[in-house]
């Protein structure tokens, strides 16, 4: 599926991942959660060591869900689909081998937070405003941003975004740890190249390991990650290579 409104740039050791509706301050519909969803598989199997994800403009990374894209459905097949189906598609980019640095160049709200929660590293640029105001439209924080949102930034920050409806400040959102990084407006994308220029230079093996070992921690896909270590050594080791050899000269492997 393509959609002009998800876009990747590959930049060699880096790719930016661009949600490019501005005028909608880059909120999300169906087609474009699952053009991104599409595309972390891409990702996934591609060269690049580091991701870069950013909202076009600088009014707003990501305002959330599109309203008009999900007021219109039935209870049901809002939490079959539009919740499912987000969840899988922000699974799929906080799970990617490679890391993500989030460069929060706009407002991030609501969908666009549980958004940037995906990434490994935010970089707010010193405009931005950062808050869950779900509640207010009678709607919860269904991409994770009471899961995902409270194991990244702390239950008590989440409270008071979702529970008493504060949006913080760049510089209260640092203090807070919802971001990594505070910069001058219009020079987000210049630090995060700084960032992943690092990371590119780094081992990929060792990152991607390291990477699966504190998202296990972090209560990120423990179990995948499991088989998926225990998977790799069984697949380098001797062993396999004579099972493997056993299986098709048709006798039993002498281990």
């Amino acid at each position: 599926m393509t959609d002009q409104r998800i876009t990747f740039e590959d930049q060699g050791t880096i790719g930016v991942l661009t949600i490019n509706r501005p005028d909608k301050r880059n909120a999300l519909d169906a087609a474009m959660v699952e053009a991104l969803r599409a595309l972390c598989g891409k990702i996934e199997r591609s060269d690049i060591r580091a991701v870069i994800l950013t909202g076009a403009g600088d009014a707003s990374f990501c305002a959330g869900g599109d309203i008009e894209a999900w007021s219109g459905e039935t209870a049901a097949d809002f939490a079959r689909f539009w919740v499912r189906e987000g969840h899988a598609a922000f699974d799929a980019l906080a799970r990617l081998r490679q890391p993500v640095i989030a460069v929060l160049n706009g407002h991030c709200l609501g969908g666009g937070l549980e958004l940037a929660a995906c990434a490994d590293m935010r970089i707010a640029e010193a405009h931005v405003k950062l808050g869950q105001p779900e509640a207010g439209l009678g709607i919860i924080p269904g991409w994770s941003g009471t899961q995902r949102a409270v194991r990244r930034f702390g239950a008590q920050a989440v409270r008071r975004m979702a529970l008493m409806g504060e949006v913080f400040e760049a510089d209260q959102a640092l203090a807070l740890g919802l971001v990594d990084q505070v910069v001058a407006s219009g020079t987000g994308m210049e630090a995060a190249r700084a960032v992943a220029g690092r990371v590119a230079l780094r081992s990929p093996t060792a990152t991607e390991l390291t990477k699966m070992l504190i998202n296990a921690a972090d209560g990120e896909d423990g179990d995948r990650a499991m088989e998926a270590l225990g998977g790799w050594v069984a697949a380098g080791s001797e062993d396999l290579a004579k099972g493997l050899a056993a299986f098709r000269e048709k006798r039993k492997p002498q281990f």
